[in-house]
């Protein structure tokens, strides 16, 4: 498929920029969310996994991989696989388009050159953007190094991205549930950690991928839900494993 009908079809992701640079190197093919109420509205007291989602592991009856209940959809046991279908928020087969820290470069910044890969950033297209009334292109975090900043000074977050901006598409070609200290090395290196790395609050070496990513999840939950959905909490969440396609249009 080309780009154009990637975006019809396509739904996002959040990375963020460290995960966006292991998924260009695809080193990164696989990511863990916690599971959330498949139906918020039910649950108006809020939502716990301990109270509010029971998973069974055992074969029975018309579903060999076990069952789920979730009090925010109903107070009966779900077929596993019924379940994942129906309320993981992507499913196999999936394409989805990466969201990631951005900006906009009018091309005053490259001496009004509007030709094609003559840019600050070579992978980036030229566009008229009528907001702004220019021409520029989008460039992303994660193409540059850390201390560099576009030329207007602000890195927009990656919840604002457009999908029109998308660069990076996947297909999911796995979808499960897991409690998340279930992780192996193997999986952990999937998550896109990579060589040694230390724990600047510890100081620790930390040589293994799987010594390294409680810390790295740890990092991604905010502070009012760590004790629902840190590393410690052992939460359940949605394994979703991926590989990275690319537009038959672009040149990548």
């Amino acid at each position: 498929m080309n780009r154009e009908e990637l975006l019809k079809i396509a739904k996002p992701i959040l990375f963020n920029t460290d995960m966006v640079r292991a998924t260009q190197d695809e080193r990164k093919t696989a990511t863990r969310r916690v599971i959330k109420p498949a139906n918020p509205f039910r649950n108006k007291e809020g939502y716990r996994q301990g109270n509010g989602l029971w998973i069974d592991g055992y074969s029975k009856n018309d579903e060999p991989n076990g069952h789920i209940k979730d009090y925010s959809v109903s107070s009966c046991w779900l077929p596993k696989k019924h379940y994942i279908d129906k309320y993981a928020p992507y499913k196999k087969g999936s394409i989805l388009y990466v969201r990631e820290t951005w900006s906009f470069e009018p091309c005053w910044d490259c001496g009004m050159d509007t030709e094609e890969h003559n840019c600050c950033d070579e992978s980036a297209k030229k566009f008229f953007n009528h907001d702004k009334g220019e021409y520029g292109c989008y460039v992303y975090r994660a193409s540059f190094e850390d201390n560099v900043y576009p030329s207007a000074g602000v890195w927009h977050p990656s919840i604002h991205m457009s999908k029109e901006a998308a660069r990076i598409f996947l297909k999911v070609t796995d979808v499960r549930v897991e409690r998340l200290q279930d992780i192996t090395e193997e999986q952990a290196i999937r998550e896109g950690i990579g060589a040694v790395k230390y724990d600047s609050n510890t100081g620790k070496e930390m040589s293994a991928a799987l010594d390294w990513f409680p810390v790295i999840w740890n990092s991604t939950i905010k502070k009012s839900d760590i004790n629902l959905y840190s590393w410690k909490a052992n939460p359940w969440v949605w394994v979703i494993e991926f590989e990275r396609i690319y537009p038959e249009s672009d040149e990548l």
